[in-house]
């Protein structure tokens, strides 16, 4: 058993949480300084025994763990080794492709770009990630390869799935080497089938030809759709309906979306309306979106994000990630979901608690993960800062934080800070 003492959670309750640290779940949580930890007694507490490891974490915010459900390890920290001068969503896929030609992106690097982006995750708080990772004739799965060496590192700290992010093109006469490739990852034990279909020169072919692989694979399905302005482009609404006609068993997720938002209220409501009903869900992800999406537009701007409110209303399940991590798609960005948050009530007009539910629980629930609601049977994954509120975790971001995945304490950080007067 494990007892963290004194927690403050986001309703304001002082608690203990008890842990089952054979099966890394909740067991108990109890008013503060109770003596309880759930274990015995049939109405829910008994006292603390001595054998009990005990941790006060002194009036600190106690959350769910954060998730990020949309990541590019294979890509990150790549911005000052593939710089990419225009800023705009072609220069990067360039500047990628250009800088994989030259050799730029050796096998060695990719691990440890890989290790240190993972690193970075955790301590910020994430205990579960998703990334997607290149796979194209001309790599091959080599990416694949090295992500999974990375991971390897981080077993037993941190969740993690892989998204096959296939190549151009998908369909027609040109396409079975980039084809040959994806069946290749999925032998290699990627978790997803990916791809970005609108950019395709046939996109209904290539979503029917990706959940026919998904299908024979047994695995489920994360789609890069319609990251663009043009409303012309929708394509999210052909995978609602193929989904739905289809009748496909596996989770489907659509990350981005932009091109919804830019849809009349009537169309964002029936769209939203089929994807709900498809069972899809939507990543949006503001940071990489904000950067490289209006570039064209110098007058009201676009904010580049998909219809957020609409696909809640419509009762659809609505995530939010970070994308891209200083490289070639986005220069900056910390790898802390309490980013992704803050824009999201900045550029989203969420309020603070369902940010950051998107970045924590609906995350997890996107990526087939168990909620964390601090009730007994919970998986114990969760993330205590040192800040006064929920709130002001988001505005603030201090990095004071304890990170433990099913109750074992993984990553810590300390934020310390001092004024000096002069004189």
């Amino acid at each position: 058993m494990r007892v963290l003492q004194n927690a403050r959670l986001a309703d304001g309750r002082l608690v203990d949480v008890g842990i089952d640290i054979t099966d890394g779940t909740i067991s108990s949580v109890d008013p503060a300084g109770s003596g309880a930890t759930g274990e015995d007694d049939p109405a829910g507490s008994t006292s603390v025994g001595s054998s009990a490891d005990v941790e006060d974490l002194g009036g600190w915010l106690l959350l769910p763990a954060m998730a990020e459900p949309h990541a590019h390890l294979d890509k990150a920290l790549t911005a000052d080794e593939v710089p990419n001068p225009k800023g705009d969503l072609m220069g990067a896929i360039t500047a990628w492709f250009e800088a994989a030609e030259k050799g730029r992106l050796s096998y060695e690097r990719t691990v440890e770009r890989a290790t240190e982006a993972f690193e970075l995750l955790l301590v910020h708080g994430v205990t579960a990630v998703r990334t997607h990772i290149n796979v194209t004739a001309d790599i091959g799965i080599s990416s694949v390869l090295a992500v999974q060496e990375a991971a390897r590192t981080m077993e037993g700290l941190i969740d993690f799935q892989m998204v096959a992010l296939t190549g151009f093109p998908m369909t027609g006469p040109d396409s079975a080497p980039n084809v040959g490739a994806l069946h290749e990852a999925v032998e290699a034990g990627v978790h997803l089938v990916g791809g970005v279909p609108n950019l395709q020169d046939d996109p209904r072919t290539c979503i029917a030809d990706v959940l026919a692989l998904a299908t024979s694979a047994g695995i489920d399905i994360d789609l890069h759709t319609d990251e663009t302005l043009d409303p012309s482009v929708l394509t999210l609404r052909e995978l609602a309906r193929q989904v739905n006609d289809g009748g496909f068993d596996g989770t489907v997720a659509a990350s981005h979306c932009v091109s919804l938002g830019m849809q009349p209220p009537d169309v964002q409501a029936a769209v939203a309306a089929e994807v709900a009903a498809a069972g899809i869900s939507v990543i949006t992800l503001p940071q990489t979106n904000l950067f490289l999406q209006g570039r064209d537009d110098p007058v009201g701007t676009p904010r580049g994000l998909t219809a957020i409110e609409a696909l809640i209303d419509a009762g659809a399940v609505v995530a939010a990630g970070a994308d891209n991590v200083q490289d070639p798609f986005n220069l900056v960005g910390r790898s802390d979901p309490l980013e992704t948050a803050a824009l999201m009530v900045m550029a989203g007009h969420r309020l603070p608690d369902d940010a950051y539910d998107m970045v924590s629980n609906v995350s997890r629930q996107v990526m087939g993960l168990a909620p964390v609601n601090f009730e007994p049977g919970d998986p114990a994954d969760m993330v205590a800062i040192d800040a006064p509120s929920l709130r002001g975790a988001v505005a603030d971001a201090p990095m004071s934080r304890r990170v433990y995945r099913r109750g074992q304490l993984v990553a810590s950080a300390d934020q310390q800070t001092q004024l000096h007067h002069p004189g």
